[in-house]
Parts: C-alpha cells; sequence; structure tokens
C-alpha cells in the first residue's frame, strides 16, 4: 500500500468524521430542532459542507489520486481509489461559494417548507424555491460543462451513475403505454371485493410500539439505531448511528407501518455496509440500489400474504388489545394493503400507481432544471399530469399536490427516478431469493427471517460500491436490470 494510498484514506477517514455530525445535525434539524434555530443551524451545516468540500478538493488530493493510481496493484485498493476519484470529481466541478450557497438557500428553504406546507402557502414556498432551482442550474450547467452532458444528466448522476433521460424516457414512456390501462384493470378486479375499512383510533404510542416490534423481527439493530418522529419520513444519520423516522395518523395505523418497514429496509443497508465505512467503495451502490432495499422491505415482503400473517397477531395485539375486529381480520388485511386506489400521496400510494408518481415529478424536475419550465409553471403542470396519469383533479391543493415532498426544497433534483429503478431492483432480488430457496413464503410466514437478510448481505450490503449497478444486479440475479420482474410481479399479485 503506497504512502499516497494512506494519505488518501486519513483525509477520507476525516471527512466522514465529519460527515457522521453533519448527518446527526441534519437529522436533528427535521425530528428534534425548536423552529428558532433554524438560521444558525443552516449557517452552522453551510460551514461545515464547505470544509468538506476544501478537504476534498485541496490540491493535495488530486496529487495523491494519480500517485495512488500509478502504484497501486491490488484489485481492492485500485477500485478504492477509482471510488475516490469519482468523489474527487464530483466536488472539484463545484466552486467552495455555490456550495455554500446552496446548502444555506435549501436548508432554509426546506425548513420553512414545514410550515408552509399545511397552510397550502405556495407564494411563499416558491420565492423559496426559485432561489433552489436557480443555484440548482447552477451547479448542473457547471457539472454538465465538466461531464459534457446536459444539465439534468449531470444531477442524475450524482444519484444514478450510468443512467440518463435517454434510457429513462424509454422505461417510462414504456410504463406510460401500460400502466393506466393495468391500474383500471386492477381496479375493475377489486371492485367485487368487500374491504372492511379500520375504525376507531389508533394512539400513536401503540402504533409506535408496533413499529419497534416490526423493526426488530426485521434485524433493526437498535444498538446502532433509533426511531423518532418528522414530517416526512426518511432514514439518515451514519451505519454505525442510524436515525430513522416516520409519521403517525391517529386514524389510519396502515401507512405509519409501512412507512417503518419501508424506511427500515434504507437503515438495515446502511448498517450493513463493509466495515471501512470512511472509503468511497465501502458507501451505497446508487440511490436505486438503495430504494430497492427499503422496497423489497415494504413491497415485495412486507405486503406478502406470508408476512402479513406473520405480522397480523402483533397488530392486533397492540392496536386491539389482543381482541380482533372484522377489520383486522387476516384476509382483510391482505386487501387492505393490496388496495389499488389512486390518490394524491406519493408515500402512501399502492405499487401499482406509485411509478406514475415518479413519472410526473420526473418530467417536471428534468425539464425545471433544463430550463425549458419555470418554478411558477409546476402548479399547472403537476395538475394537468395528475388528470392524464391518475384521473385526479388537484386544482388548488398543493400541499397535497406540488408541495408534499421534501426533495425540491432541499435541492436534491434527480432523485425521484430512482424510486421506480428501485421498484425494479426490489422485484428482481425477490425473483431470484425464491429461485435460490423455494420454501421463502414459508419460511416468511413462519418468522425465518434471516436467510432472506442473509441473502441480501451477502449478494448486495457488503458489497458497497465495489461494481457497477449492472454488475452488482448480474452477479446476484444472473442479469442486470430490466423491468420485466417488476411487471411480472404486478401482474402475478393483481391480476393473478
Amino acid at each position: 500500500m503506497s504512502s499516497a494510498y494512506q494519505n488518501l484514506v486519513n483525509r477520507f477517514q476525516q471527512m466522514y468524521h465529519l460527515q457522521h455530525l453533519g448527518a446527526i445535525a441534519g437529522w436533528d434539524q427535521a425530528a428534534m430542532m425548536p423552529a428558532g434555530g433554524n438560521q444558525a443551524r443552516g449557517a452552522a451545516l453551510a460551514e461545515l459542507n464547505a470544509l468538506l468540500h476544501k478537504l476534498l478538493t485541496a490540491p493535495e488530493v488530486a496529487s495523491w489520486l494519480q500517485e495512488a493510481q500509478r502504484q497501486e496493484t491490488s484489485e481492492e485498493t485500485i477500485r478504492s481509489v477509482e471510488e475516490m476519484a469519482v468523489e474527487w470529481l464530483h466536488a472539484s466541478a463545484i466552486p467552495d461559494d455555490l456550495v455554500k450557497a446552496k446548502t444555506i438557500a435549501s436548508t432554509h428553504c426546506e425548513h420553512a417548507w414545514r410550515s408552509q406546507r399545511p397552510e397550502n402557502d405556495w407564494e411563499g414556498f416558491s420565492k423559496n424555491l426559485k432561489e433552489v432551482v436557480n443555484l440548482s442550474r447552477q451547479e448542473a450547467g457547471v457539472r454538465a460543462e465538466k461531464s459534457n452532458t446536459s444539465p439534468y444528466n449531470a444531477l442524475l448522476e450524482l444519484y444514478e451513475p450510468g443512467v440518463n433521460t435517454q434510457e429513462l424516457d424509454l422505461l417510462f414512456g414504456d410504463l406510460k403505454t401500460w400502466l393506466p390501462g393495468f391500474i383500471q384493470e386492477a381496479q375493475d378486479r377489486q371492485d367485487s371485493v368487500t374491504i372492511i375499512e379500520p375504525e376507531g383510533t389508533f394512539p400513536t404510542e401503540k402504533q409506535k410500539a408496533l413499529g419497534l416490534k416490526v423493526m426488530k423481527l426485521l434485524g433493526f439493530d437498535f444498538n446502532h439505531g433509533r426511531l423518532d418522529v418528522s414530517t416526512h419520513p426518511f432514514c439518515g444519520g451514519v451505519s454505525e448511528d442510524v436515525r430513522m423516522t416516520t409519521r403517525y395518523s391517529e386514524d389510519n395505523f396502515v401507512e405509519a407501518l409501512m412507512g417503518t418497514v419501508h424506511e427500515t429496509g434504507h437503515a438495515r443497508y446502511n448498517q450493513s455496509l463493509p466495515t471501512d465505512r470512511a472509503l468511497p467503495v465501502s458507501s451505497y451502490r446508487s440511490m436505486g440500489i438503495h430504494e430497492g432495499q427499503s422496497l423489497f422491505f415494504e413491497m415485495q415482503l412486507g405486503r406478502s400474504p406470508a408476512f402479513l400473517s406473520l405480522i397480523q397477531p402483533l397488530i392486533v395485539k397492540h392496536l386491539c388489545d389482543g381482541k380482533q375486529p372484522p377489520y383486522m381480520a387476516l384476509d382483510n388485511l391482505e386487501k387492505i394493503y393490496t388496495q389499488v386506489r389512486p390518490g394524491f400521496i406519493r408515500v402512501d400510494a399502492d405499487e401499482i400507481t406509485y411509478p406514475a408518481h415518479i413519472i410526473l415529478r420526473y418530467e417536471i424536475e428534468r425539464d425545471l432544471i433544463e430550463g425549458s419550465i419555470e418554478v411558477d409553471d409546476i402548479p399547472e403542470l403537476w395538475q394537468q399530469k395528475m388528470k392524464d396519469y391518475l384521473g385526479l383533479d388537484v386544482a388548488g391543493d398543493h400541499k397535497n399536490g406540488c408541495m408534499q415532498d421534501i426533495h425540491w426544497p432541499m435541492g436534491a433534483f434527480g432523485y425521484f427516478p430512482s424510486y421506480t429503478l428501485g421498484a425494479m431492483v426490489a422485484a428482481q432480488l425477490f425473483a431470484a431469493q425464491k429461485k435460490a430457496m423455494p420454501d421463502i413464503e414459508k419460511q416468511i410466514q413462519n418468522g425465518s427471517l434471516m436467510p432472506i437478510f442473509d441473502w441480501l448481505k451477502t449478494n448486495i450490503w457488503s458489497q458497497g460500491r465495489k461494481y457497477s449497478t449492472a454488475e452488482l444486479m448480474t452477479r446476484a440475479t444472473g442479469e442486470p436490470l430490466t423491468a420485466s420482474y417488476f411487471k411480472n410481479h404486478l401482474k402475478e399479485r393483481y391480476l393473478g
């Protein structure tokens, strides 16, 4: 191992320690911080991000990278240096002052959004969003020039390396040809099915106790993580200290429970990454792979009849004091959790209508970053696309429309496609597991979940960024990522 490589390891270790503090400060801002602390927290995080940027783009880092690329001979360290170089290229494309300005603007916009959304205050929100979009366009333009691509592709590369708008336009174009008809067919089939809706209230503390029990069942390591509440569910922190949040509604336990299962998928991936966590090669492969883990937990595992039969007694015990009302019967829970019902809210959408929510956001944010539309155009475009894709009228209801997501306030343009790619990843991984473990449904029903998690850990979680997405999926499933398993899964669950 060369001295240059050791210098790089030391620098990334230093940065990881600072990123640790930033991640906990970000979680605290979303889950715990009083409103009055926002301005100071935003300034502190901006200073921290600027410092991290300077540490990564310092002249000596480029020299160390060049030297290490010449000197390293082992496959392991060569891959490590390659991923370090990717991080350096991403960071060196952007000047320090832009990093700081975007952090301040997005922190302010996100914090204000938390109070503006419930008030349906599009006017106030849009003023802040315009500044975030302006700075995101600047970032995209600089990155695009350095990498000889389009502005939106340059941002997409940060979340999905190797994926571009040409591929996404083809993928989403195909989905748009069959998804509306599929949604209608699934709804027609369910018209004759009687669903008993849950009634009464479900106290938050009881829902939380249930969620914690299910997290334990799913292997969450509570010695290195915790569950809290936030406006928008997320999984943050660092691998050694994972901070998970969910949200509760006392008249609807269904969404909070599956939201918790979803975020636990993210958490298990984070907690199971390679142990040299400061090194980029030990980080997660892409956001599509990350969302693939959460959607594996929520959609493939969580909503399966086998898993619902496993947790149904827990639901009855925690929410109904052990007395089973008709709506808590297993067959009714299965109907509830596979109900197809187009709605306004992405995070509450069923797995058939969910891709329509993503396509809508992708098309708007792509055009926004490319400059063909402006922030003021968003509400009208949102309304039109909701009518076209889901047959819903969201006119004037901004809090349940274009203001519902945290991604744009925080400047995460290019993230949304990862959700649909993740749904494809989840379906393909579960199909591969079924081939490897023919009795998987029985194992789930009996609560024997460790073989499932061990398979994921071996094939995905422990691999970090050692392989490209295509190679990672091929090694795990026998072929690169394809939409066919996702389509087959939907047909089997909803039309089979």
